[in-house]
């Protein structure tokens, strides 16, 4: 009799065990139901990369191993060689590079300027709507509204020139050529950078100053010790941004630069309106694998650090 109530506690204990598994059963499947069908939220963003994207991106890098009768050809390729096709990727890897350390700069120093205020303020507020515009402020837009401002006949250049007695373009027309680029791309990367890099110096976390300070340390100390080195992926994940950013910008450069194929989106533009460059056929699509090849490895670079800057901002 005194192990009666052992034993039938042993038994409702399997009688619960064994039945556990048919009420969890319903869950589960209904878990794997709804998982198996979440994948069709995918359906239209996949299309929509697949049509306007992949496809595009194919066929325009695969025209650039075909002759004009369709027969496979390395001429096109061995194009990227040529000494004026050198110099178009030169031109645009120095402005890409050059506005992008400038936009970093500035864009960062924004941002740490901002870092105080409230969120939720006028100011901050009105600064993270501002990025969010003018960093798709571009194209035919930006470049008549520096024409209309410092170009030829532009209301800075008269003033200037009017009342100052100082012309800007003494020594020749440089807003139409590539130095002309620089302006008008810092324009939209000062606010691109304030856009990316806002939210990692945001998640600095203030229980690290104080710890600093706790223990002795100076404001600088905490910049030069913990906050520079953790901020410093993202940064360089921002920088690789808005390199990629510049490189492949097309349309202000388009509508300042008409004249002449200054940088690689200009070149690919003057393959495409002409029907032989440099006495070869199809050379819009070797100069796309070029730029596909150069973004691509900027944007890998970028995902890799990115992630990395991601694990203490989480």
């Amino acid at each position: 009799m005194g192990r009666g109530r052992p034993v039938t506690a042993t038994i409702a204990g399997v009688d619960a065990a064994a039945s556990a598994p048919t009420t969890a059963g319903p869950s589960q499947t209904a878990r794997r139901s709804g998982s198996s069908w979440a994948w069709l939220g995918l359906v239209p963003f996949s299309a929509y990369v697949l049509l306007f994207l992949a496809v595009p991106t194919v066929l325009a890098v695969g025209s650039g191993f075909f002759d004009g009768d369709g027969s496979f050809t390395w001429t096109n390729v061995a194009a990227l060689g040529d000494p004026v096709v050198l110099n178009t990727f030169a031109n645009s890897a120095w402005v890409s590079l050059l506005t992008a350390v400038v936009g970093a700069v500035v864009g960062a120093l924004i941002c740490y300027a901002m870092l105080g205020m409230n969120p939720q303020g006028a100011v901050r507020q009105t600064v993270d709507a501002a990025a969010g515009v003018l960093a798709q402020f571009g194209g035919v837009m930006l470049a008549f509204a520096f024409i209309a401002t410092i170009g030829a006949q532009g209301v800075v250049t008269v003033l200037l020139r009017d009342s100052f007695g100082f012309d800007i373009f003494e020594n020749g027309m440089w807003l139409y050529e590539v130095p002309g680029l620089i302006l008008p791309y810092i324009y939209f990367q000062v606010p691109l950078m304030v856009i990316t890099f806002m939210p990692a110096l945001a998640a600095l976390k203030p229980q690290w100053s104080e710890a600093n300070l706790t223990l002795g340390g100076t404001r600088l100390g905490f910049w030069t010790r913990i906050g520079i080195p953790v901020l410093a992926p993202s940064f360089l994940a921002s920088l690789l941004l808005l390199f990629a950013n510049a490189f492949s910008s097309y349309a202000t450069a388009a509508a300042l630069a008409s004249q002449g194929s200054q940088i690689v989106p200009l070149q690919i533009r003057a393959a495409l309106t002409s029907e032989t460059v440099l006495g070869r056929e199809n050379l819009a699509g070797a100069l796309a694998l070029g730029m596909i090849i150069i973004v691509g490895v900027v944007m890998t670079l970028y995902s890799l650090i990115q992630r990395r800057a991601a694990r203490w901002q989480s």
